[in-house]
């Protein structure tokens, strides 16, 4: 059901006498309507409800149970623009907007138009909270490291180097061979070279963020073990020592990997390793490209230099002893054990989902270790490293407690802003994120539920593992549209518009592969049935989407060349350099030229003009510009009305097309659509998605 229709059902559910523009309603947290966007405590924050020209008796701004009339402070020939100015804010600000007209009222919130007031989603503004400006619509490219190109072959993990998890590590020779089931000790041979080598391939696709999984020194593939947060894993950097011997054919006993061992605990490998990231955050940043780490401080990894339950550092002298060896360590308490009586190696510790791969760390008993981690969080963004910010690994989960939780989390905030003001901290999370997004916390959130999941459902069916079909959400506008705003209300305009949208990640199927409309996992179907029935023409649709939605469109490495695969580990397949879509590719300098064009699909509003099965239609717009969006995803064309009034467009202007995908491919030919009637008259092709501009001023 269109926004047009639901609004006359309000109507007529009212009974109202006068007829109320209900699509002229609107205000957001943007600097469209909020000035300055985001205060600093005590200044004046200038608020603005805009309605249809002469069209409402009065407008209120409702802060608690308190009214405040609002006046028409501007207008032009299609808008009033009601205004208040509130004085000296210096606490939190939470309030919606009451709209009389005759003997009709309405409340207008996060949600939008409704007959009553909810005070979850009333507007926030939080003085003093702010996210970097450099983020705000920012274009991500997210690298697993081993899997994205291999640059230095003398760091190579090597053929049985150590074990892991029962296994000898695996040296993989053939680059395009796709990953096993178990694939965690597999190593292709990906590092930072690699990326240092291709830094000129993202700036040409138009990169302003690279996003890293891992890198610090760790033994599995993807790193989320860490066992050394002060150095860049040699692995991934410079080996400048190499000695030692691997493992013998059947041996799995760690303290006999020599190679290994010296490898990674040498200091020698540890200073040249970070200091060739220096060089590559240096030359990231000479490009315009900034840096964002992973961060992972709710568990470590049982190699890890303070359990050490492999016992490599046990005969090192530069190296405390572990407290997996002895309760006498230093390190006792950064874990929970629950055996008091277990030493010498004691495997009691708590991991992280029963893990004993991932010991859960234990910030409630150890002040040294809350210490060191906030000291972490702030040296990989100050000088010399000079990092941009943290993405935290499954953030909500650390901690025994929620409160601690909050706790940690607002201190380490105070800690990364004070070291590097414009640093982001962007949070993993699955649910609800608004009790860590009140600013005194995280920036922003990876955007599952006002992003990846309600796309993916929309145009694919298919669940963000490939694990679940649903037809009933294929499609269907009025599921999308309700469940993408309602998870938006969750976030201010400071996170949202920095928020990391993801078609695809390290942990979930690639979103080519979901375009089959197939459920399968690597272990059910095998991988190469991930590569069948794929449609490029969806994943076109999805990456307009992407690129004209608020926040950081966020490519995962080799998405924009086509690769495939089901979730974790198949989605970690290597980038297949030689063998790329290069149509594919070129679409997304294409569209992220556009996206980088249009002030307004970074830092504009949003609304939702029309929804109907398997078509959307949205604007973004600012006061200089408005951009039109139609999705139809259906199996023919659609000739659609749209409101494009609601985005400030007047009647009788043009309005450009600059982009259109479809089934077939994709073109840039501008072609100009007359507003007639105050609406847009447009015939869109089966599965495509189109871009309309027109200028405002």
């Amino acid at each position: 059901m269109s926004d047009t229709n639901v609004l006359d059902m309000i109507s007529r559910i009212y009974n109202a006498t006068t007829i109320l523009n209900f699509g002229a309603l609107f205000t957001d947290g943007t600097p469209n309507f909020v000035t300055p966007a985001e205060p600093e405590p005590g200044e004046d924050v200038t608020i603005r409800f805009r309605t249809a020209r002469n069209n409402v008796d009065s407008v209120d701004i409702v802060i608690g149970d308190k009214h405040y009339p609002m006046t028409v402070a501007d207008y032009n020939g299609i808008f009033d623009f009601y205004q208040i100015v509130m004085k000296n804010v210096t606490e939190p600000l939470m309030y919606y907007f009451e709209v009389h007209s005759d003997r009709l009222t309405v409340v207008y919130n996060r949600l939008g138009i409704l007959k009553e007031a909810n005070h979850d989603y009333d507007f926030r503004i939080v003085p003093g909270y702010k996210t970097p400006d450099w983020a705000k619509g920012a274009v991500i490219y997210q690298i697993f490291v081993d899997r994205f190109c291999n640059g230095d072959t003398s760091n190579d993990v090597q053929e049985r180097e150590y074990s892991y998890l029962g296994r000898h590590v695996h040296k993989v020779d053939d680059w395009n061979r796709l990953p096993e089931n178990m694939d965690v000790s597999n190593f292709y041979g990906g590092d930072l070279q690699g990326v240092m080598d291709k830094l000129d391939y993202l700036k040409d696709l138009g990169v302003e963020a690279i996003y890293f999984n891992p890198i610090f020194v760790s033994p599995s593939n993807h790193k989320y073990d860490i066992q050394d947060y002060d150095y860049i894993d040699p692995h991934y950097g410079k080996i400048v020592k190499d000695e030692g011997e691997v493992l013998p054919e059947n041996v799995m006993d760690n303290t006999q990997a020599s190679r290994y061992i010296h490898r990674v605990t040498d200091m020698e490998n540890l200073e040249a390793s970070n200091q060739f990231f220096i060089q590559l955050v240096e030359e990231a940043h000479r490009r315009g490209i900034k840096v964002i780490l992973d961060g992972v401080f709710n568990h470590c990894g049982s190699f890890n230099k303070w359990l050490d339950k492999e016992c490599i550092y046990d005969k090192n002298p530069d190296y405390e002893k572990g407290a997996y060896l002895t309760p006498d360590s230093p390190y006792r308490n950064f874990f929970k054990f629950n055996d008091e009586n277990a030493w010498p190696y004691n495997r009691s510790y708590n991991g992280w989902w029963g893990h004993d791969t991932l010991p859960k760390l234990n910030y409630e008993e150890s002040e040294k270790l809350y210490d060191y981690i906030m000291r972490i969080g702030r040296k990989w963004v100050s000088p010399p490293f000079n990092c941009d910010g943290w993405r935290l690994d499954v953030a909500a989960d650390l901690g025994y407690s929620q409160d601690f939780n909050h706790k940690f989390w607002k201190d380490f905030r105070k800690n990364v802003k004070e070291a590097n003001p414009n640093a982001i901290i962007l949070a993993e999370h699955y649910e609800s994120p608004k009790s860590w997004l009140q600013g005194d916390e995280w920036d922003t959130i990876m955007n599952y539920g006002a992003f990846m999941e309600p796309i993916t459902w929309f145009l694919t069916g298919v669940e963000k593992h490939s694990d679940e079909f649903r037809g009933d959400f294929l499609g269907n506008a009025d599921f999308f549209i309700g469940s993408i705003r309602y998870y938006m209300s969750f976030m201010m305009y400071n996170s949202l518009y920095v928020s990391m949208n993801e078609l695809s990640n390290h942990d979930h199927s690639r979103f080519l592969t979901r375009t089959n409309h197939r459920v399968g996992r690597i272990q059910t179907l095998g991988s190469e049935t991930a590569n069948e029935n794929v449609s490029t023409g969806l994943m076109r649709l999805a990456v307009t989407f992407q690129m004209t939605w608020p926040g950081a469109p966020t490519i995962y490495y080799g998405d924009e060349v086509g690769v495939c695969g089901w979730t974790d580990p198949d989605s970690r397949r290597t980038y297949p350099w030689g063998n790329e879509d290069m149509q594919l590719l070129q679409f997304h300098k294409d569209i992220i030229k556009v996206h980088n064009e249009y002030q307004s699909l970074r830092t504009g509003s949003l609304k939702f003009l029309h929804g109907e099965y398997r078509v959307l239609s949205y604007g973004r717009f600012n006061s200089e510009e408005a951009v039109l969006v139609v999705i139809n995803s259906d199996f023919s064309e659609k000739e659609l009305k749209i409101h494009v009034r609601e985005l400030g467009v007047h009647n009788n202007r043009t309005m450009r097309r600059v982009f259109l995908t479809y089934d077939e491919g994709y073109n840039q030919e501008e072609q100009m659509y007359m507003v007639q009637n105050n609406v847009l008259t447009v015939i869109v092709p089966k599965c495509s998605a189109s871009i309309y501009v027109c200028k405002l001023r």
